[in-house]
């Protein structure tokens, strides 16, 4: 028996509550969940070397021998499984950017140096790309609304635009191929596409109408050197056909677009897309995001590196990824069935697009 599905006085059940959604708290918070969550896990929150190392390290070494695999084998079966492999784990090794972004600079000493240069770089992904980016994606006032790089109202918007957003990640790698090896070199002799790369096409966001500001300080420094870097490789890769022929670079890329795709899939879920600019309470932003909790062991495939809390990431957003299980525990059994914190927990990322779908379809 819940605690929202007691007998009454009158010896029937309770009505259950009902569940709790985004326009419920739309101007308003619930103080009592936001309270449980800073002093249930006033002991969590401290990003620990002894997973984030072995964890990014050996699912990018998973990655990349996925990769050699289906590059150097000549039976297609091996080479589509190993590039399966391959996709899953880079997935999981990109992902960590999304951490980077949120762990203080000084609390894995190395740990962004070295992710820059086996992952982000090699992936043209590197840091700086979400640094700077994603954190104006959980500023109180500008989630949800214009402002935000992260957001569009897709549940909202024309059925088209669901298959339009998911399979044009298809393209990324090309496109990101194209930005460092061509755009970003070409941008240093003439400044007008120096700007527009920077402000259009230099950051992980969805949001077309994002501009981005220039960076500055310290910053600028490790733009420079990312960029750099990023560049001489993308160059290497386009010129790599004239030395040992098509294939790697076509495999690579071909894994590089599942792996995108699935990223794509994942940003779909991430929210419920139901806001239409305004700006949103803590809460609300928490109920228009979503938490995908076990006893399903599939999120934990599309959704690495703790992203299958998602709206409890909105609630604590600096608690590293390897204490948020352990967060939402504690949050669940105190809270109860039934609670405002209930409200952002969904079963899956089918139902999950199915809703957004059928959303889509409703007149407006």
């Amino acid at each position: 028996m819940t605690m929202h599905q007691s007998i009454s006085t009158s010896g029937a059940p309770e009505t259950p509550r009902p569940r709790a959604t985004r326009a419920d708290f739309q101007t308003r918070d619930d103080k009592d969940m936001l309270r449980a969550a800073r002093e249930l896990t006033k002991d969590l929150g401290e990003a620990k070397a002894s997973i984030f190392w072995p964890d990014m390290l050996i699912s990018t070494a998973i990655g990349y021998a996925g990769i050699a695999t289906a590059i150097l084998t000549t039976n297609l079966a091996v080479a589509i499984i190993a590039g399966l492999v391959a996709s899953l784990a880079l997935y999981r090794s990109l992902m960590f950017i999304h951490e980077l972004t949120h762990i203080h600079k000084d609390a894995l000493p190395g740990f962004r140096l070295v992710w820059n240069l086996l992952v982000g770089i090699p992936m043209m992904a590197p840091s700086f790309m979400y640094e700077g980016v994603h954190v104006i994606h959980h500023k109180r006032t500008q989630y949800g609304t214009i402002e935000d790089p992260e957001y569009l109202p897709l549940a909202l918007m024309k059925p088209w635009s669901l298959p339009v957003f998911v399979i044009v990640a298809l393209l990324a790698p090309v496109a990101v191929l194209i930005r460092s090896a061509v755009l970003v070199p070409l941008g240093l002799f003439v400044p007008p596409l120096r700007r527009f790369v920077w402000e259009r096409a230099s950051s992980l966001s969805i949001n077309p109408d994002f501009r981005r500001k220039p960076a500055k300080g310290e910053f600028a420094k490790q733009v420079r050197w990312q960029q750099f870097g990023a560049s001489v490789w993308a160059i290497a890769l386009m010129l790599s056909p004239l030395v040992i022929g098509w294939k790697p670079l076509l495999v690579a890329l071909a894994i590089m677009s599942f792996t995108t795709l699935l990223n794509q899939l994942r940003t779909l879920v991430a929210h419920l897309w139901e806001n239409e600019g305004e700006p949103m309470t803590v809460t609300a932003q928490f109920l228009d995001s979503v938490n995908v909790p076990p006893p399903g062991i599939a999120a934990e495939i599309w959704a690495p590196v703790g992203l299958r809390y998602h709206a409890l990431h909105h609630l604590m957003p600096s608690m590293p990824y390897h204490d948020l299980p352990e967060a939402h525990r504690r949050l669940a059994r105190e809270l109860g069935d039934g609670s405002t914190y209930e409200g952002a927990n969904h079963p899956g990322m089918f139902n999950l697009v199915g809703r957004i779908a059928r959303s889509t379809m409703l007149p407006r």
